[in-house]
Order: structure tokens, then C-alpha cells, then sequence
């Protein structure tokens, strides 16, 4: 593609979405013991391969973000596996975030790390094959935080990377996520989630990215998990685009949702819900990690006999979240795929 605006915008193609396979080494272990797999390099690989091999899956699948371990690896038959998703037509990208730390002085807050080197890193990661990165901030809601210092902390963080990503020729996706653990309501959501995007777009305009060429993932505006009233998908996709569309530069070509904790089902209802309501200046589109590959990594279950079933899992949950897209999901879609 000839520039970067061209990519951030394929990213965003209607009916389609991207695919987040960038757990780190501590969150894929937590998920392959789940299943009762060990988490050796080998078991990632395959797992991951097994993904990307999913004949069909570039009708729904624009983009994946691999972790440092995963750009680096060969499939079995020694092919990269950036090169098994550019032949399904599916652009590799690439997480460059260093993981969160606390924030020094601030107790509940935290701060994303990886900015040091980062020009260098992107420079490698762009001959690996990636053609867009990813950053992922982290707010928490309690009693007292965010900071209002946390906010600025991570904005500038972003910002930061994201011109960063442009420069080196890649198109960035600025994630700040609030946290749905809490038993904070929707409306508490919605007013962090607006006071986090202010300070997001504010640094990005002070480090002269192009909006054009980025994408955005968001949290959706949801009540906290321990919340005893818990918003139906109606009024998330509400409060999700109402605060979006107050702080959120038309300019910007997508929306890529995060299922930050959902379940899967639930993340698509809240995508569909989004594209049913519409209005909004730019495509709502999804970049789920568990949402999409909770079914296949159950089926896969470690063994390589069940690659089929759980390529078949992933294709459905695709296909589901394609319909979202539209605003066209239903029970029927869910059922029979």
C-alpha cells in the first residue's frame, strides 16, 4: 500500500476486523492452563499458527497483532508466520508496549513502560513484516484514581509511540482501557472514559500525529463487573458512542473495540448494538483477543487432532463479529454460523 493513511484505512475494511494475538508470555500461560497445556514456545506456536492457518479467515480478519516472540517464529514447515497471514490477504502488526508498572507515588495507578529505543525497535519490527503497532494503556477506576496525573502520564505515553509509529512508517493503534474491574456503574465509566480520550487527543495533537493515520481501541462504555445494575447493549452502544463522538477527530478512520473482559458473546451483542444505533463519523470495527479466541483455544485443548475444530471455532466467532459490523448479528447467526 503506498502510505500509511491507505493501511489504517484497509484495517478498518467493512465487515472486518482485527485479530489480537499479542498476549504476553504471563497471560497466554494463565490461558493455555485453563486447557491444561504447558506454555513452551513450541505449544504457542503451533496454537498460533493453527490460528492463522484458518482457511477463509481474511474475509473477516484484517489485521493480527502478534507479541515480540510470535513476528519472530516459522511455522512447522518453516514458513513465517507473518507470511501465512500476508497469503490470506491479513496485514501483521505488531504490540511494541513494555507491559504496565505501578505509577511511582501513586498507589492504585499505573503506567505503560517501552518507550526507550522504541525508534530502533520499530525499525526491526517494520523488517519483520509489521505494518501497524499497537500501545496499550491502562486506567483503573476506584476510589480516588485515576489520578488525574495517571491520565496525563499515559496520554503523553501514547502520544509519544504514536508519533513514534507514523515517523517509522507504521500505522499506530492508541489504546487507552479502562479497566472494567470495579463495582463502578456506566455512567463512572463513561466520565473516565471522557476524561482519559480528552487527554489522549490533546497529547496527540501536541505531538503533531496525523489522525488519518491512526486507529483508535477504545474500551466501551460499560458498568464495572461487581456493578449489581449492568447496562444491556442498547445503552452501552449509547454512552459508548455519545462520549466517543465528544472527544474522538472525525478525522480518524476506525474504531477498533477492545472486549476488555467481556464475554464473547457479549462483545459482539455491544458491536452490534453499536453499528445498529450508527451515525458514527467513522467504522466501528473490533480487535479482540479473548473475544474471538476463547472457542478455538477450548477446542484446540493442546492436541493437534482438534486444529480443524478449533479453526472452525475461530471462523464462527469471525463470522459473528462480521455480522456485528453491519449491525445485522442475531441468535440465528450465533446458532448456526
Amino acid at each position: 500500500m503506498s502510505n500509511i493513511a491507505d493501511i489504517a484505512k484497509a484495517l478498518v475494511s467493512p465487515g472486518k476486523g482485527i485479530l489480537a494475538a499479542d498476549e504476553s508470555a504471563p497471560t497466554i500461560e494463565k490461558r493455555f492452563k485453563s486447557i491444561q497445556v504447558s506454555s513452551t514456545e513450541e505449544s504457542r506456536r503451533n496454537y498460533r499458527e493453527l490460528l492463522f492457518r484458518a482457511a477463509g479467515l481474511g474475509q473477516f480478519i484484517s489485521g493480527v497483532i502478534l507479541f515480540d516472540e510470535t513476528i519472530r517464529q516459522r511455522a512447522t514447515d518453516g514458513t513465517p508466520l507473518t507470511e501465512l497471514l500476508q497469503r490470506q490477504g491479513i496485514i501483521p502488526g505488531i504490540k511494541v508496549d513494555a507491559g504496565t508498572s505501578p505509577l511511582a507515588l501513586f498507589p492504585g495507578d499505573k503506567i505503560t513502560e517501552g518507550l526507550d529505543k522504541l525508534r530502533n525497535r520499530f525499525a526491526e519490527y517494520s523488517g519483520l513484516g509489521a505494518q501497524f503497532s499497537k500501545w496499550r494503556a491502562v486506567i483503573t477506576i476506584g476510589d480516588g484514581i485515576p489520578s488525574p496525573y495517571c491520565l496525563e502520564a499515559n496520554a503523553h505515553a501514547l502520544a509519544r509511540f504514536a508519533a513514534l509509529s507514523q515517523e517509522m512508517g507504521l500505522v499506530p493503534i492508541v489504546e487507552p482501557e479502562v479497566l472494567m474491574d470495579g463495582p463502578h456503574t456506566i455512567e463512572r465509566c463513561e466520565e473516565v472514559t471522557a476524561t482519559a480520550l480528552a487527554a489522549v487527543f490533546q497529547a496527540l495533537t501536541a505531538h503533531r500525529v496525523r489522525f488519518e493515520s491512526m486507529l483508535l481501541k477504545p474500551n466501551m462504555v460499560v458498568s464495572g463487573k461487581e456493578c449489581p445494575r449492568q447496562a444491556g447493549p442498547g445503552e452501552v452502544a449509547e454512552a459508548t458512542l455519545r462520549c466517543l463522538k465528544r472527544f474522538v477527530p472525525a478525522a480518524v478512520p476506525g474504531m477498533v473495540f477492545l472486549s476488555g473482559g467481556m464475554s464473547d458473546v457479549d462483545a459482539t451483542k455491544n458491536l452490534n448494538a453499536m453499528n445498529q444505533l450508527g451515525g458514527a463519523p467513522w467504522e466501528l470495527s473490533f480487535s479482540f483477543g479473548r473475544a474471538l479466541q476463547a472457542p478455538a483455544l477450548r477446542a484446540w485443548a493442546g492436541k493437534a487432532g482438534n486444529a480443524a475444530a478449533a479453526q472452525q471455532a475461530l471462523l464462527h466467532r469471525a463470522r459473528c463479529n462480521q455480522a456485528a459490523r453491519f449491525g445485522r448479528y442475531d441468535h440465528t447467526i450465533e446458532q448456526n454460523g
